[in-house]
């Protein structure tokens, strides 16, 4: 399928400050079919913005028909552009991390699913997806009902609760009070979840990675989880992974996040029922 590429600024404002997000497009197209339309998906990026490799998964996902949406996360401290994979691009990309607020994070994932709503070629289904900083992004857009269906990769800062400014990492298992963290608050998540870590990330351990899988079955939430023996921290990273890229890995991977986009977003469900489903006991 074709792509047409283009980008939309949209403005915010969290706690008075107003800031332009712009929001790069990667939009699927047919010839002589111009009415036709798509669902949509916001891919949210690792701390380095939209870079090649982010913007080469969001090709990779428009191609299969969807109209795809990366915001530029940092917009509250720089512009668009990505941050280099070196030393001082890692540095400011970690220390704006936890500078930006979560309302922040949270003005930016409902602009870019309204943005997305707002397009006559968009179906009105909306899934979500991102790597590392974007695969918490990921999770916590899906906090809107109005997403159906979220692949997280990696998912960082979810089990420590240190994704925007905190005092202390808090692993416990127990919320701590009027927590706003994206692991206390799974039970608004109303679409269904794929989870997709390495088991040798060193971001989120293996505790870290039990404690999210847990909170995500005691929250209820219709959830898959999925852990790769040999994958380490942003094996889908095609350029510039330390040595961690992991080609095979990386296309089992799309293969779930394309099960789980095609059967959440491209078919029509219509209403669940709510009844219990029986599960037959047979060899």
């Amino acid at each position: 399928m074709l792509i047409k590429e283009s980008y939309a600024d949209v403005q915010t404002k969290v706690d008075g400050k107003e800031t332009t997000m712009r929001i790069f497009l990667f939009h699927p197209t047919i010839p002589q079919y111009p009415d036709a339309r798509f669902p949509g998906v916001a891919v949210f990026s690792e701390i380095y913005q939209v870079t090649g490799p982010v913007a080469r998964f969001a090709r990779q996902i428009a191609g299969q028909g969807y109209i795809v949406a990366a915001p530029s996360s940092y917009h509250d401290f720089t512009g668009p552009e990505p941050l280099a994979y070196d030393v001082e691009g890692t540095d400011k990309g970690n220390a704006w991390k936890i500078e930006k607020t979560l309302a922040s994070y949270d003005e930016d994932s409902y602009k870019t699913v309204d943005y997305l709503l707002s397009l006559p070629t968009c179906t009105g289904r909306i899934g979500t997806t991102g790597m590392c900083l974007g695969g918490h992004l990921a999770l916590r857009a899906a906090l809107d009902p109005r997403v159906s269906a979220s692949v997280n990769y990696f998912a960082t800062d979810v089990h420590s609760r240190t994704l925007g400014p905190y005092e202390a990492a808090n692993t416990s298992e127990d919320a701590p009070p009027n927590s706003d963290h994206t692991l206390d608050r799974l039970s608004e998540v109303k679409g269904e979840v794929a989870m997709i870590f390495g088991i040798k990330d060193t971001h989120v351990p293996d505790k870290g990675r039990d404690l999210i899988r847990k909170k995500l079955r005691n929250a209820g939430v219709v959830f898959s989880f999925y852990e790769f023996a040999w994958a380490q921290h942003a094996f889908i990273r095609d350029e510039l992974s330390k040595g961690r890229y992991d080609p095979a890995i990386t296309k089992v991977c799309f293969e779930v996040l394309l099960e789980l986009f095609g059967r959440a977003l491209k078919t029509d469900l219509g209403v669940k029922d709510g009844r219990p489903e029986e599960v037959e006991h047979v060899c």
